[in-house]
């Protein structure tokens, strides 16, 4: 039976008094990808520190690969730390091939490796540039193919995407999309809520040191309220859609968006619409956001924080 990759239960820590985590709870398992989401503040970081063994938790029990987090683990676990650091005078072929020897591969094998991982990744002409001398994107490609250069189980990536440009953004989603069919396990933290929408089979989301869910992208799109938006020239629309309604707010353009009542559907005012002879100029069901979802579980202030991408 296959190693469940991380198992957390109960993590609480304080800095200076203040609860930075708080009671956080949840499972990772083998293959999966993981979207692990939250605003400024929430605790994100904090955890995966907690969960790796780089702090330790004030309370609460880690299970990483079976047992507590250690030197037994790292050649098992590819980390991207949030702060990005190179040596400044080693060449990005360098950089790549000594982390593949701290994570016990030879050098007549580390340095090929680090050939092929910059060419299939659009850095050739980087091999021998030192890092000091790259640009930002550049050198956090570097960093990330030196942390996951010994193919290991299971990924952590805190804000892999931060800092990258739209094609290098791709570029990434590429990669997590490769190393997830090989069968690895990923969980990253992000604040661009579309990667996560795209990329992974679970999300989960803090909120004030706390999972305030741990589910499907489907289920937790199913908690944005249901909108549509709606036109007609005839005034008797809106006795029609108050019955169907939490709220009606007019837009720029004279149409209705219409937020619909949870036992409501919207093809049922389609129907009160025929039967009254009111002409429908515009009907248009929308599909809800992660960020809607976020709003109806987190707020609006919390949820702003995330769709400003100020996060940590």
């Amino acid at each position: 039976m296959t190693e469940q990759p991380l198992s957390l239960r109960n993590l609480t820590k304080k800095f200076g008094g203040k609860i930075a985590v708080d009671d956080v709870s949840f499972d990772v398992k083998p293959g999966e990808i993981i979207g692990f989401l939250g605003p400024n503040g929430a605790g994100k970081t904090t955890t995966i520190r907690m969960a790796l063994g780089l702090i330790k938790q004030d309370k609460g029990e880690v299970s990483l690969f079976g047992g507590d987090p250690g030197p037994r683990t790292f050649g098992r676990i590819a980390f991207l730390p949030e702060e990005r650091g190179l040596y400044k005078k080693q060449t990005a072929r360098e950089t790549i091939a000594h982390m593949a020897r701290l994570n016990g591969m030879k050098a007549r094998d580390a340095f090929p490796l680090a050939d092929r991982l910059l060419d299939k990744y659009g850095l050739g002409e980087a091999k021998r540039k030192k890092n000091k001398d790259m640009s930002k994107g550049m050198a956090q490609k570097v960093q990330l193919l030196a942390a996951i250069a010994h193919d290991p189980e299971f990924y952590v990536l805190d804000e892999p995407f931060s800092g990258l440009d739209p094609v290098n953004q791709q570029v990434l989603e590429n990669m997590v999309r490769e190393i997830a069919e090989r069968g690895r396990t990923i969980i990253f933290s992000t604040h661009v809520m579309e990667h996560a929408e795209r990329l992974c089979d679970r999300i989960i989301l803090m909120s004030c040191g706390r999972v305030v869910f741990d589910g499907s992208i489907e289920d937790a799109l199913a908690k944005a309220p249901r909108r549509l938006v709606i036109q007609s020239d005839d005034k008797k629309i809106n006795t029609i859609l108050e019955p169907f309604a939490t709220s009606i707010e007019e837009r720029s353009d004279g149409a209705l968006t219409v937020f619909l009542k949870p036992e409501k559907e919207a093809f049922a005012i389609v129907e009160k619409c025929v039967k009254a002879k009111i002409r429908l100029t515009r009907f248009e069901p929308k599909n809800p956001s992660l960020h809607e979802a976020f709003v109806t579980m987190v707020g609006e202030d919390e949820a702003a924080k995330m769709h400003a991408g100020v996060f940590a």
